[in-house]
């Protein structure tokens, strides 16, 4: 297939990527949409941080097994065409995000060929593709993609990125939801977000108050809504609104004092931090 009605920058480690990529599959189900899967590297739009200072142990872990994931998806699409890439994406983050098992997964069995190899089967792609997880030919192209994407929206966003009616349409960052509507409310949603993306100027619509994504991987029943908490630059604040930890963004730390627009700066809760990389669905 050549034409597609939507682009999806994702990175396999990201729940917000994750759950809005679920609500796009819903729309491009009952819309007849073409999705092209593309690759967005959180290891490496932060490879100029240096994660030992800005970052507690194990986050580089965290970041490096969704690059290791994204090499087992070019290889896929090397081998197999782009449509094969939907499907790995789809194996690989519901185990990542909903299996039962969630939250005892870390970064290292996240990434490693093992935990990649039945995937594959699932996906209807042969098990030796897992082999790419050690394989950095594949860095160049995740790269040129990564670069891609934010060359759509400008670099102050996080992931998932959307480009509408590619390649000449309007990319944004998000939409972030924390849970998925039903398939009718699927179809509305996405009007309301075409229709602002479509109009002249429009940039940015945000709150900082959000549910905790629906993911058992975050502790949340897929049949209950997560508690509302505090997100600030796509990272939920601790209870003391004291620090925060960022899932899916691109920078790990902000400045001190304001940042633009008079929104104030927070600083990072190591502690956080570290039970996200040790497994999503730790942070309670």
């Amino acid at each position: 297939m050549t034409g597609y009605d939507v682009r999806f920058y994702f990175d396999p480690v990201c729940p917000f990527a994750w759950i809005t990529s679920k609500w796009v599959r819903m729309v491009a189900a009952q819309r007849d949409y073409a999705v092209d899967w593309r690759f967005i590297s959180l290891r490496m739009i932060n490879s100029g941080i240096d994660y030992d200072s800005h970052f507690p142990a194990g986050y580089e872990e965290g970041h490096t097994s969704g690059l290791r994931l994204l090499r087992v998806a070019a290889r896929a699409r090397d081998e197999h065409g782009r449509d094969a890439v939907g499907p790995f994406y789809e194996a690989v983050s519901s185990e990542i995000f909903d299996s039962p098992g969630a939250a005892e997964l870390t970064p290292a069995v996240r990434g490693s060929r093992s935990f990649v190899e039945p995937l594959l089967a699932k996906a209807g792609l042969p098990a030796e593709l897992a082999g790419a997880v050690d394989d950095n030919q594949w860095d160049d192209q995740i790269r040129a993609e990564s670069d891609e994407a934010l060359a759509l929206t400008g670099r102050d966003v996080g992931t998932p990125i959307i480009q509408f009616s590619p390649p000449e349409g309007t990319a944004f960052f998000g939409p972030v939801i924390s849970r998925l509507p039903d398939p009718r409310d699927a179809v509305r949603l996405w009007d309301h977000v075409t229709g602002l993306a479509g109009f002249p100027g429009f940039a940015e619509l945000k709150r900082s108050l959000r549910e905790r994504p629906q993911l058992r991987s975050f502790g949340v029943d897929p049949a209950t809504a997560g508690t509302e908490e505090d997100w600030h630059a796509g990272s939920r604040r601790a209870t003391s609104l004291a620090g925060r930890h960022r899932t899916c963004a691109r920078w790990p730390r902000l400045p001190s004092g304001p940042l633009p627009g008079g929104r104030p700066a927070a600083r990072i809760d190591a502690a956080v931090q570290a039970r996200l990389v040790a497994g999503p669905s730790v942070i309670r």
